[in-house]
């Protein structure tokens, strides 16, 4: 919900420089065709020319020494500066326009640069008390001039400010006087007012009431084709009746926020775009003001130089003085050259240190994306997984896996971008271990082994015995380029045969260099399409028989990227409707250990039976996934709502094991287990957690966790997770027991 009171924020600019207009005072036809044009700029998004306008309107009207453009004038390179997010800059030109407001003695235009302020201090988090203190100086003047609009305008963004703060109370009285001066007369302006007293009743739990503003909001961004408001508006209407249990139309208007919010990221990453290229624009005008001021010093400097040189001349000593002049020229021209390159190292620093809190941001961004989607995604593959079991809903059996299959889908695509986003951001995964390469590729094969019999295929195996059985490398990285290639053929072949095939190319004493080939006999890639199927999103069409095969398109960019990493390429032969066959080289280092086993142990299942396992995880459907799956293999389970009711059953119930989420109101998951630790060091504690585990893998370790499973998960791997758990365990308390 962050991204409403931005909107917000730049609608009330908007409003604010076209009312800027009607501030008193005769103003130039010529001054007045610039201010005209500037506004038109900054509304189009192009604030590279509007900064550029707003700079010309400054030095025209100090030549007439007109206030009242003055003050326009360094309002409007307030707000472009602002909208550049160059804070400084914002409230240099800010203060600039007070000072000519009140020299004009022009209280209208005073009370605006006051709302100027608060909304400058209103943008940082630690400045609240500062903005509110200007608002309440903007509502005092406009109350006073009975300006009902850019009083609405400071109720309005007086209410953001205190909601962004969660200080709904204090934000009842302000809406109450934005309703008495009917200031709802523009659509957006009435939507958004519609919006804020629903967050406010939302938050006070008057669900009857946030709803009919809510009703209101939806109906009024329908007709007015208000995008952002209606996508907030649906949201806002989900969360009112999912906690009014109204789960159904809760999930339908979340569905339709999804959908519509979707939309509008396009267009946000447009108007970024265009916020970025403006960036640009203003770096460049900036350079052309410096190299004008610059050359004019120097051309000053050279006049200078003449008329000494034509004194020394008449002093005949010319010689002398030339000597000098170029002596000085010289060490001019070297410290204009320092300083400059100590400007450009500045502002190299300073875009580098942009650049990095961009990067810091996006990943921010994918974990809180990751942590999201996948949490919900638990509950629904979860419970369409135990309702497949229900021998009651046989009848259904068919829907709940399309259901699931659904569900698999969209975290498949959401676990590639989250790749995408790992390898862009140079971050991979590159740990290397010894294992054994045979039972490694028998392990990829057995995970095709439903798709292999669902589309009626074959999958045969080939190995050179001349590659050693064990080998160094990065297994994760491999698995993930095997598993897409396999994956690709197993979907576009029917009734056919899929080879896996590993030659030796080069072996010696510390390496071998494989190569490694997939191929199929399915529909074959086109050769027109063969160089844009490794482009992000492309998909294979057969011309054959006119299907289309559902996929991300990001399978092949993904192998792409990851080879890459590896110094090497992957290539394609294909022929359509013969089928493909992708290869690639990959060198290994030549283990030491002559065998290294990978699969994990055989645990009994049985003993999960009669054991007591805590879930803790604030969300209820969560709750009731996880409870259920443990039920069947009769464990009992107690649930806790968040970290601090974990700490309490801790203490009072005798646990075999802890499930415990990381992200929770109240206490987190890491912090209820530092305390846990305090009294109980043997207990296994595992971390079950939608977060992406590459940022939190330490923290979550050195909480006293032993342990992650990461949500959704295949139920196999959860229970042996658990299995293992509780065996390690029993053989640390036996180890205790017995005698040193």
């Amino acid at each position: 919900m962050l991204r409403l009171p931005i909107l917000l924020f730049c609608t009330t600019f908007s409003l604010f420089i076209s009312q800027a207009q009607n501030t008193s005072g005769e103003t130039p036809d010529y001054l007045q065709k610039l201010i005209d044009s500037s506004n038109v700029a900054y509304e189009s998004g192009n604030y590279g020319k509007s900064l550029e306008l707003n700079v010309k309107i400054v030095e025209q009207a100090k030549v007439i020494n007109d206030t009242s453009s003055l003050q326009k004038g360094y309002r409007f390179l307030g707000y472009d500066y602002l909208i550049l997010d160059d804070i400084t800059l914002a409230r240099e030109n800010f203060e600039k326009s007070q000072k000519f407001a009140i020299i004009s003695n022009d209280k209208k235009a005073l009370g605006q640069s006051f709302m100027d302020l608060a909304n400058l201090y209103g943008r940082q988090n630690s400045s609240l008390s500062k903005a509110l203190e200007y608002h309440n100086k903007s509502i005092e003047i406009f109350k006073e001039l009975k300006d009902t609009i850019n009083l609405g305008s400071a109720y309005h963004n007086t209410i953001v400010n205190l909601q962004e703060a969660n200080r709904f109370e204090e934000t009842l009285f302000y809406l109450q006087e934005v309703d008495k001066i009917k200031y709802q007369v523009n659509p957006t302006i009435r939507a958004s007012i519609q919006n804020l007293w629903a967050k406010y009743y939302l938050e006070n739990e008057d669900y009857e009431k946030a709803d009919y503003y809510l009703s209101e909001l939806l109906q009024d961004s329908r007709l007015s084709h208000l995008k952002v408001e209606l996508a907030d508006g649906y949201l806002l209407y989900s969360k009112s009746l999912y906690a009014q249990q109204k789960y159904k139309e809760a999930y339908d208007n979340a569905i339709l926020y999804q959908d519509l919010n979707a939309e509008n990221l396009k267009k946000l990453q447009t108007e970024e775009s265009q916020k970025i290229a403006a960036s640009f624009q203003v770096n460049e005008y900036k350079e052309n003001i410096e190299k004008t001021q610059l050359k004019n010093q120097l051309q000053a400097e050279i006049v200078k130089s003449q008329s000494n040189w034509n004194k020394f001349l008449i002093l005949i000593i010319a010689g002398a003085i030339l000597l000098l002049f170029v002596f000085y020229r010289h060490y001019g021209i070297r410290k204009d050259y320092v300083k400059n390159l100590k400007i450009k190292n500045q502002e190299y620093l300073i875009a580098k240190n942009k650049s990095e809190e961009l990067s810091k941001a996006k990943t921010a961004f994918f974990s809180t994306v990751s942590h999201e989607l996948r949490t919900p995604l638990y509950g629904v593959i979860g419970l369409s997984t135990i309702l497949m079991d229900d021998p009651k809903l046989a009848s259904h059996k068919q829907d709940l896996k399309s259901l699931k299959f659904s569900a698999d889908y969209l975290l498949a695509l959401i676990n590639d971008v989250l790749q995408i986003n790992k390898i862009d951001s140079k971050k991979p995964e590159d740990s290397s271990e010894n294992f054994n390469l045979r039972e490694f590729l028998s392990n990829i094969v057995s995970s095709f082994e439903y798709m292999k019999l669902q589309n009626n295929n074959s999958i045969h195996v080939h190995i050179d015995e001349r590659i050693p059985r064990t080998i160094y490398g990065n297994a994760t990285r491999l698995s993930q380029v095997l598993m897409n290639l396999v994956g690709n053929a197993c979907k576009f072949t029917e009734n056919g045969d899929i080879s896996i095939t590993l030659k030796a190319t080069e072996i010696t004493e510390e390496q071998a260099k494989i190569k490694f080939i997939i191929s199929d006999t399915g529909i074959g890639i086109p050769e027109e399409n063969q160089q844009s199927i490794f482009n992000e999103f492309a998909q294979v069409s057969s011309n054959q028989n006119q299907l289309s095969y559902q996929g991300t398109g990001l399978g092949l960019p993904i192998v792409k990227r990851l080879l890459a990493l590896s110094n090497a390429t992957l290539q394609l032969e294909s022929t359509e409707g013969e089928g493909s066959v992708f290869y690639f080289t990959l060198d290994f280092e030549l283990s030491q250990d002559e065998e290294v086993a990978i699969n994990t142990p055989q645990i009994n299942d049985d003993a999960l039976e009669g054991k007591h396992i805590l879930i803790v995880d604030d969300n209820r459907i969560n709750q009731i996934v996880t409870t259920k799956i443990l039920q069947k293999f009769g464990v009992n389970c107690s649930v806790a709502n968040n970290g601090q009711e974990g700490i309490d059953l801790a203490k009072k119930l005798e646990l075999d094991l802890i499930l415990m989420d990381i992200h929770m109101p109240v206490k987190d998951g890491l912090e209820a287990t530092q305390e846990i630790r305090l009294f109980n060091e043997q207990l296994p504690i595992i971390a079950l957690t939608a977060v992406e585990v590459k940022e939190m893998r330490y923290k979550i370790y050195d909480a006293g966790l032993t342990d992650i499973i990461v949500k959704p998960y295949d139920i196999s791997m959860f229970k042996q997770t658990i299995l293992r758990n509780l065996s390690s365990k029993k053989n640390e308390l036996n180890s205790l027991s017995q005698p040193a």
